[in-house]
């Protein structure tokens, strides 16, 4: 044993010291740990020092070139939103298993996806569903963005990167991994841990494209997509990528996605009537309803969009992250305000010229009334203001409700079109009805718009985009 112990410390040693991490510390401490002296060598043997020039430091804008989604109101932007502006609810019973035993017995349900075109047939039957629909909603991204497979081949593929998140990850495949445990007999699915990976999805996209950029998620909860826009925009902008796919996908709608939620008290109960139990601002509100599905965005740094001619969707402008630090289920208003106010003193907007607000608004109790108290607070002043919750029909899609959230402030600032708010039937008495949209899709000349996304522990995400202007 004392052999084998001599041995792991060696070998770990030998791979401390060939860390480059480990290192840079010493080439900037010439007395390393345990106060020995090393000399390192800057450059190795007929080997070239090669030096990177830093990119200018003139800021550089990142705009929206292409957008994918798979839910429950279609899986093309146009379709989408064209479901959303007339009103159109995707609850409804869910019929993929059976939930005679469960609490909740509704969701956004995917009823007729198909990754047939987009996974290969390999790949489909070992995946988990929130992998399909992350690379379906990916290699839709990239299609809308004109990026075929002959351009894909004329990037610089080590300036492409990937950031999709999942709250949730693969729950179908832990769930069948669980089922086989309890079967001695059974052996486990050699695929169970890299097909239920969060981080597999980004990473298979990356192997089928070539894309050699940074690859990783963020796993904030239902503030994921957010973040991982953020990150995505925040890698462009520091000229480290070109091009960005980013946004968020996740398969809640499964017995465990249900039983948890419903255990925690978040799920909507009225299963009697799916199209309604979504109803944001309402006084009849008593939860979220989970959905299926993946949101992702194609961004990509101005001229180098405009240098191939692409359709610019929108710019984005920037955003915000922040931690309320307060409580693990009720968000603070503070928080939420302070996460608005540095998005806007980051992306250089003044509170004047936000005319649109996509809010998180998940039709719980408390969730929903604190958000509006807080946009009052920094936006109340603002007549022209609008404000709406696409989850009134997504239902909640966890990791990825911020993605799609996006996509539909995006194709809002596109068409001149917001959509209504369904289900707002008797509107809670502390809520001003002059600011939310109506139960019909209303003109908008959308200056600057906001997106929000919060999550449980009281995580919080702003983000801003707005109609390309020049210079």
């Amino acid at each position: 044993m004392a052999a084998a112990s001599s041995l792991s410390s060696l070998l770990v040693s030998s791979m401390a010291l060939t860390s480059p991490i480990f290192q840079s510390h010493c080439l900037n401490n010439t007395t390393c740990k345990r106060g020995t002296t090393m000399a390192v060598s800057l450059q190795t043997a007929n080997k070239p020092v090669i030096h990177h020039e830093k990119p200018a430091n003139k800021q550089r804008r990142v705009v929206v070139t292409g957008i994918g989604l798979v839910t429950a109101l279609g899986e093309d932007p146009d379709v989408f939103y064209n479901n959303v502006l007339q009103g159109i609810s995707g609850i409804t019973e869910i019929e993929k298993f059976d939930t005679s035993q469960l609490p909740s017995k509704i969701g956004a349900e995917l009823k007729s996806f198909s990754p047939e075109g987009f996974v290969s047939s390999k790949l489909a039957m070992r995946a988990d569903n929130f992998m399909l629909y992350l690379i379906t909603a990916g290699k839709k991204a990239l299609a809308d963005g004109g990026i075929s497979d002959e351009v894909n081949g004329q990037l610089d593929k080590t300036r492409c990167g990937i950031i999709v998140g999942s709250a949730m990850g693969g729950l179908r495949i832990f769930y069948e991994w669980f089922e086989n445990m309890l079967i001695l007999s059974r052996r486990p699915n050699p695929f169970s841990v890299p097909m239920a990976g969060n981080n597999m999805g980004c990473a298979a996209l990356a192997i089928e494209l070539g894309w050699m950029g940074p690859n990783y998620i963020i796993n904030a909860g239902c503030a994921t997509s957010n973040h991982c826009i953020l990150s995505a925009a925040g890698h462009i902008t520091d000229g480290i990528t070109d091009m960005m796919l980013c946004g968020g996908s996740d398969a809640g709608v499964h017995p465990i996605g249900l039983a948890g939620f419903a255990s925690c008290k978040a799920l909507s109960k009225r299963d009697c009537d799916p199209t309604k139990a979504s109803c944001p601002w309402d006084t009849n509100r008593d939860g979220i309803v989970l959905g299926d599905g993946a949101g992702v965005l194609l961004l990509e740094e101005l001229e180098h969009a405009k240098r191939r001619g692409a359709r610019i969707y929108a710019e984005f402008l920037g955003g915000s992250s922040s931690a309320d630090a307060y409580h693990l289920t009720r968000p603070h208003p503070d928080g939420i305000v302070g996460c608005i106010e540095k998005a806007l003193a980051k992306a250089g907007v003044a509170r004047e010229d936000v005319n649109y607000i996509n809010a998180h608004a998940p039709s719980t109790q408390v969730g929903d009334l604190i958000e509006f108290a807080a946009l009052v607070r920094c936006f109340g002043n603002n007549m022209e203001l609008r404000i709406n919750s696409t989850k009134s029909m997504t239902g909640h899609l966890a990791g990825a409700t911020g993605a799609v959230d996006a996509i539909a402030t995006i194709k809002a600032i596109q068409t001149g079109w917001v959509h209504p708010n369904i289900n707002l039937d008797n509107p809670d008495k502390a809520v001003d009805m002059n600011l939310l949209v109506g139960s019909k899709k209303e003109r908008l000349n959308i200056k600057v718009a906001l997106s929000n996304s919060f999550t449980l522990g009281g995580q919080n995400s702003s983000i801003l985009f707005a109609p390309l202007h020049s210079e």
